[in-house]
Order: structure tokens, then sequence, then C-alpha cells
């Protein structure tokens, strides 16, 4: 049985971690809140891009981008955005369990986030690049994933890049998740895509009879354009994935400090009934003591 001095000790130490786990909850907390934000300072961008993009339409009825291009998929990309540092739950677990599924022979995997490298290198799987991001994702970062996948596809190195990523539902749900990034398909999915992200409706038809010049002509701006869709699309999945590290984390912490206070209160009793034991024992050992005097 232990003494009460062992629990007092490890009542200091439980107490101790009840301090850091709910210090990294208000961390995590402060940062969710601050991703989740900077996602929607992108919608304004993605707005835009629709309405230009439907104008566009008109005047480029038969676009075609070498990024559109559907063809066989022999071989593939997968885009894993992970978390650079642990203590989330099961957000990264349940994200490699959809990795697993994708077949080894015929499949190249793009590490975004430790996490995922380690998950690779653990598994043997084809890494081909490993990028890392910060806690406020930047569009350079984006960018710099974006072109890399690019280069695949239009090398004829893969067929087709899939992203899996943690989709943010709410702070206590977070699902982990596939988007197809490339082949874009046809011109009409991607402008529907671009309207469905920035939660924008469709435009309507006093708004489409306005006419708009585009300089120096609309097959180039649409060129200019498709290369950013692509890169916003990276940038609004790390958005996304990184709100639902700071929110695992924060679910996470959360819990851990209540089973810490719960625990600090269940030694605490454990202390109490024997500290009232050992006192009970010695009140005992006098009154024998006592009465073999008297």
């Amino acid at each position: 049985m232990p003494s009460t001095r062992d629990i007092r000790r490890r009542i200091k130490s439980v107490k101790s971690t009840a301090q850091i786990t709910r210090a990294m909850q208000m961390v995590a907390s402060s940062k969710m809140l601050k991703a989740q934000q900077g996602a929607i300072n992108y919608r304004p961008f993605a707005a835009m891009a629709s309405e230009v993009m439907d104008h566009l339409a008109a005047g480029t009825a038969d676009y075609r981008h070498p990024l559109m291009e559907e063809r066989p998929v022999r071989k593939r990309a997968v885009i894993i955005i992970s978390t650079d540092r642990g203590l989330c739950g099961a957000l990264n677990s349940n994200l490699f369990r959809e990795a697993s599924k994708y077949d080894t022979a015929t499949t190249q995997f793009i590490a975004v986030g430790k996490k995922a490298a380690q998950f690779l290198a653990r598994t043997r799987r084809k890494l081909v690049a490993e990028f890392t991001y910060h806690d406020r994702p930047t569009f350079g970062e984006a960018q710099a994933i974006s072109k890399f996948a690019q280069g695949l596809f239009l090398k004829g190195e893969v067929d087709a890049v899939d992203v899996l990523y943690t989709r943010f539902i709410n702070t206590l749900s977070q699902r982990p998740d596939k988007f197809a990034l490339l082949p874009l398909g046809p011109a009409e999915a991607m402008r529907t895509a671009v309207r469905e992200h920035a939660h924008a409706a469709p435009p309507s038809p006093e708004h489409q009879r306005i006419e708009f010049l585009f300089e120096p002509d609309p097959v180039t701006v649409m060129d200019r354009l498709v290369l950013y869709f692509i890169d916003f699309r990276v940038a609004q999945l790390l958005l996304e994935a990184k709100a639902s590290e700071h929110s695992a984390r924060m679910v996470a912490m959360k819990n851990a400090t209540d089973n810490a206070n719960q625990l600090v209160k269940n030694l605490t009793l454990e202390y109490n009934k024997l500290r009232q034991a050992s006192i009970t024992k010695e009140l005992l050992e006098i009154a024998s003591a006592a009465m073999a005097l008297g």
C-alpha cells in the first residue's frame, strides 16, 4: 500500500500535468479561432474568382488546359496533410488509415507535415517530396505544394493527384476527407467548385448581361486563373487541416485536464483515508498505553 508521502508526491505531479494540459488547451483554442478566421478571409477572393470565371465562360466555351486533361489513371499522387506534433487525439491515425487504402505499387506520396513523413517512412511507402507549413499557412506555402503536384501531372509521371486532409466540421468533429485536385476536368465543373467553396450564389441573369473587357484576352486570363484556382484550393485545405488540428488538440487537452483533476480528487480522498486511519491508529495506541499504565 502506498504511503501518504507517495500519494502527496503523486498529487503534486498530477496537478503539474493538469496545469500544462490546461495551458495547451487555451493556446489551441486561440489558434483554432485564428485558423477559422484565416479560412473565412479567403472567401472574398474565391467569390471574385467565381464571378470572373462565369464571365470568361462566354468567350472561352471550348477552353482547354493541360491540367484539365482526363486520362486513364495508371499512377496516382496523394498529398497527405498531417500535423507536425501529436497530442491531438486520433486525428492523424484516422487520416493515415485512409492513406493505407491506396495501392503502394501505383501511388506516390507527398507529405505535408512531419507526422505524415514519419508514417510513410514507417510503412515504407514511396515518398517523393516533403513540405512543412506554419500555424497560419501562407499562400506561398500552398503554391510550393501545388506547383510540385502540377509538375508531376504535366510530366506524365502521374495521371491524377488527390489530397488527403482533415475536414473541419465543428469544434468537436473533424473528419478525414479526400479532394481530387488534378485533373481539373471541364471548365464548368471548375467554376462550380470555386463558387461552392466561396459560398457564392450563381450569377443572376441581370448580372450575366454585364459586359467585361479582358486584357490581353480571355484565354490568357483563363490560363492564369486556372493556376490560381489550384493554388487557392491547396491553401484552403491547409487552413481546414490546421483548424482541425487545433480543435482536436483543444478537445484532447480538455479531456486530459478533466481526467487529471478527477485523478487528483481520487488521490486526495485516498490520502485523507490513509491519514485518518493513521490518526485513529495512533489514538488507539495512546489509549491502550494509558489503560496499561492505569
